[in-house]
Protein backbone atom coordinates (compact mmCIF):
# COMPACT_ATOMS: atom_id res chain seq x y z
CA UNK A 1 0.00 0.00 0.00
CA UNK A 2 1.66 2.86 -1.29
CA UNK A 3 1.59 6.34 1.74
CA UNK A 4 -1.37 8.28 -0.36
CA UNK A 5 -3.23 5.45 -0.06
CA UNK A 6 -2.76 5.21 4.11
CA UNK A 7 -3.17 8.57 4.02
CA UNK A 8 -6.66 8.49 2.39
CA UNK A 9 -7.98 5.35 4.42
CA UNK A 10 -9.25 7.06 7.10
CA UNK A 11 -10.60 9.47 4.66
CA UNK A 12 -12.22 7.44 3.25
CA UNK A 13 -13.56 5.99 6.64
CA UNK A 14 -14.98 9.07 7.13
CA UNK A 15 -16.76 9.37 4.33
CA UNK A 16 -18.30 5.84 5.02
CA UNK A 17 -18.95 6.92 8.15
CA UNK A 18 -20.83 9.78 6.68
CA UNK A 19 -22.84 7.59 4.27
CA UNK A 20 -24.25 5.88 7.19
CA UNK A 21 -25.20 8.46 9.10
CA UNK A 22 -27.14 9.69 6.28
CA UNK A 23 -29.78 7.54 7.25
CA UNK A 24 -30.59 9.11 10.11
CA UNK A 25 -32.85 11.60 9.01
CA UNK A 26 -34.63 12.71 12.22
CA UNK A 27 -32.55 12.88 15.52
CA UNK A 28 -36.18 12.19 17.56
CA UNK A 29 -37.29 9.15 15.80
CA UNK A 30 -34.31 7.11 14.50
CA UNK A 31 -35.94 5.30 11.15
CA UNK A 32 -35.47 1.27 10.89
CA UNK A 33 -31.71 0.89 9.60
CA UNK A 34 -30.46 -1.96 8.91
CA UNK A 35 -27.43 -3.73 7.39
CA UNK A 36 -28.55 -3.77 4.29
CA UNK A 37 -30.12 -0.42 4.29
CA UNK A 38 -26.28 1.04 5.24
CA UNK A 39 -24.29 -1.06 2.44
CA UNK A 40 -27.03 0.53 -0.05
CA UNK A 41 -25.91 3.79 2.08
CA UNK A 42 -22.25 2.94 1.23
CA UNK A 43 -22.45 1.91 -2.47
CA UNK A 44 -24.68 5.12 -3.35
CA UNK A 45 -21.85 7.36 -2.15
CA UNK A 46 -18.73 5.80 -3.00
CA UNK A 47 -20.42 3.18 -5.51
CA UNK A 48 -18.71 -0.08 -4.21
CA UNK A 49 -17.99 -1.54 -0.56
CA UNK A 50 -14.32 -1.69 0.48
CA UNK A 51 -13.57 -3.71 2.82
CA UNK A 52 -13.70 -0.30 5.64
CA UNK A 53 -17.51 -0.47 4.90
CA UNK A 54 -17.92 -4.02 6.19
CA UNK A 55 -16.12 -2.72 9.34
CA UNK A 56 -18.08 0.52 9.52
CA UNK A 57 -21.43 -0.88 8.82
CA UNK A 58 -21.05 -3.47 11.41
CA UNK A 59 -19.64 -0.95 14.47
CA UNK A 60 -22.75 1.09 12.99
CA UNK A 61 -25.16 -1.40 13.13
CA UNK A 62 -24.14 -2.90 16.46
CA UNK A 63 -23.65 -6.66 14.13
CA UNK A 64 -20.67 -8.77 13.38
CA UNK A 65 -18.18 -8.20 10.49
CA UNK A 66 -19.80 -11.84 9.55
CA UNK A 67 -23.48 -10.87 10.14
CA UNK A 68 -22.44 -7.67 7.07
CA UNK A 69 -20.65 -10.24 4.92
CA UNK A 70 -23.41 -12.00 4.71
CA UNK A 71 -25.61 -9.56 3.77
CA UNK A 72 -23.19 -7.92 1.00
CA UNK A 73 -22.24 -11.16 -0.11
CA UNK A 74 -25.55 -12.63 -0.80
CA UNK A 75 -26.72 -9.60 -3.07
CA UNK A 76 -25.24 -9.75 -6.40
CA UNK A 77 -25.44 -5.76 -6.91
CA UNK A 78 -22.97 -5.15 -4.36
CA UNK A 79 -19.60 -4.92 -5.78
CA UNK A 80 -16.37 -4.77 -4.04
CA UNK A 81 -14.27 -3.15 -5.89
CA UNK A 82 -14.21 0.48 -7.69
CA UNK A 83 -15.85 0.89 -10.45
CA UNK A 84 -14.42 2.82 -13.72
CA UNK A 85 -15.15 5.90 -15.16
CA UNK A 86 -17.56 4.52 -16.52
CA UNK A 87 -20.05 1.51 -16.45
CA UNK A 88 -21.33 -0.30 -19.69
CA UNK A 89 -24.32 -2.68 -18.73
CA UNK A 90 -25.22 -5.36 -21.38
CA UNK A 91 -28.82 -6.83 -20.73
CA UNK A 92 -29.40 -10.51 -21.02
CA UNK A 93 -32.71 -10.61 -19.93
CA UNK A 94 -35.24 -13.00 -21.88
CA UNK A 95 -35.68 -10.29 -24.33
CA UNK A 96 -32.78 -9.21 -24.66
CA UNK A 97 -31.48 -12.94 -24.73
CA UNK A 98 -33.44 -14.01 -27.71
CA UNK A 99 -32.81 -11.05 -29.51
CA UNK A 100 -29.16 -11.55 -29.72
CA UNK A 101 -27.80 -10.20 -26.46
CA UNK A 102 -25.15 -13.04 -25.92
CA UNK A 103 -23.45 -11.80 -29.22
CA UNK A 104 -23.80 -8.01 -28.36
CA UNK A 105 -22.22 -9.33 -24.62
CA UNK A 106 -19.46 -11.27 -26.57
CA UNK A 107 -18.62 -8.63 -28.74
CA UNK A 108 -18.66 -5.73 -25.73
CA UNK A 109 -16.28 -7.99 -23.86
CA UNK A 110 -14.06 -8.77 -26.93
CA UNK A 111 -13.44 -4.60 -27.88
CA UNK A 112 -12.97 -4.62 -23.82
CA UNK A 113 -10.30 -6.72 -23.29
CA UNK A 114 -12.30 -8.87 -20.56
CA UNK A 115 -14.37 -12.18 -19.90
CA UNK A 116 -16.55 -11.23 -17.63
CA UNK A 117 -18.28 -8.74 -15.55
CA UNK A 118 -15.16 -7.13 -14.70
CA UNK A 119 -13.10 -3.32 -15.17
CA UNK A 120 -11.07 -3.02 -18.39
CA UNK A 121 -7.06 -3.14 -17.71
CA UNK A 122 -7.12 0.99 -17.89
CA UNK A 123 -9.53 1.15 -15.44
CA UNK A 124 -11.62 3.17 -17.38
CA UNK A 125 -14.70 1.24 -18.17
CA UNK A 126 -16.46 -1.32 -15.79
CA UNK A 127 -18.94 -3.95 -17.59
CA UNK A 128 -21.98 -5.05 -16.09
CA UNK A 129 -24.15 -7.89 -17.04
CA UNK A 130 -28.05 -6.68 -16.34
CA UNK A 131 -30.99 -9.20 -16.05
CA UNK A 132 -33.32 -6.31 -17.25
CA UNK A 133 -32.39 -2.51 -18.14
CA UNK A 134 -36.47 -2.04 -18.90
CA UNK A 135 -36.09 -1.74 -22.65
CA UNK A 136 -37.32 -4.82 -24.23
CA UNK A 137 -38.69 -3.64 -27.42
CA UNK A 138 -35.59 -1.80 -28.04
CA UNK A 139 -34.07 -5.29 -27.83
CA UNK A 140 -31.07 -6.28 -27.40
CA UNK A 141 -30.13 -3.36 -25.14
CA UNK A 142 -26.44 -1.79 -23.96
CA UNK A 143 -26.23 1.09 -21.65
CA UNK A 144 -23.44 3.53 -20.43
CA UNK A 145 -24.02 4.98 -17.20
CA UNK A 146 -28.28 4.54 -17.24
CA UNK A 147 -28.22 5.65 -20.94
CA UNK A 148 -30.25 3.09 -22.82
CA UNK A 149 -28.84 2.12 -26.57
CA UNK A 150 -31.51 -0.22 -27.96
CA UNK A 151 -31.25 -2.59 -31.12
CA UNK A 152 -27.85 -3.36 -30.89
CA UNK A 153 -25.55 -5.86 -32.27
CA UNK A 154 -22.59 -7.38 -32.41
CA UNK A 155 -21.08 -4.61 -35.00
CA UNK A 156 -22.86 -1.30 -33.56
CA UNK A 157 -21.69 -2.89 -30.14
CA UNK A 158 -18.02 -2.69 -30.88
CA UNK A 159 -18.29 0.91 -32.48
CA UNK A 160 -20.47 1.96 -29.11
CA UNK A 161 -17.18 0.95 -27.15
CA UNK A 162 -14.58 2.14 -29.68
CA UNK A 163 -16.23 5.62 -29.69
CA UNK A 164 -16.63 5.49 -25.94
CA UNK A 165 -13.07 4.47 -25.45
CA UNK A 166 -11.78 7.24 -28.10
CA UNK A 167 -14.13 9.90 -26.31
CA UNK A 168 -12.29 8.75 -22.51
CA UNK A 169 -8.84 8.62 -24.13
CA UNK A 170 -9.63 12.20 -25.36
CA UNK A 171 -11.09 13.66 -22.14
CA UNK A 172 -14.62 14.11 -23.52
CA UNK A 173 -16.93 12.10 -22.36
CA UNK A 174 -20.05 12.74 -20.18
Amino acid sequence: MTTSQQQSRPELRERIRGALESQRTDKERVPSITVLSSLLAVQDDLHYIPDEAIEETAIFCNATINDVWSVASFYTNFRFTPPGMTTVDVCWGPTCHLMGAQKVLDAVQDELGVDSEETSADGKITLRYSTCLGACAQAPVIARDHVLKGRANPDSARQYISDLQQELENGIAH
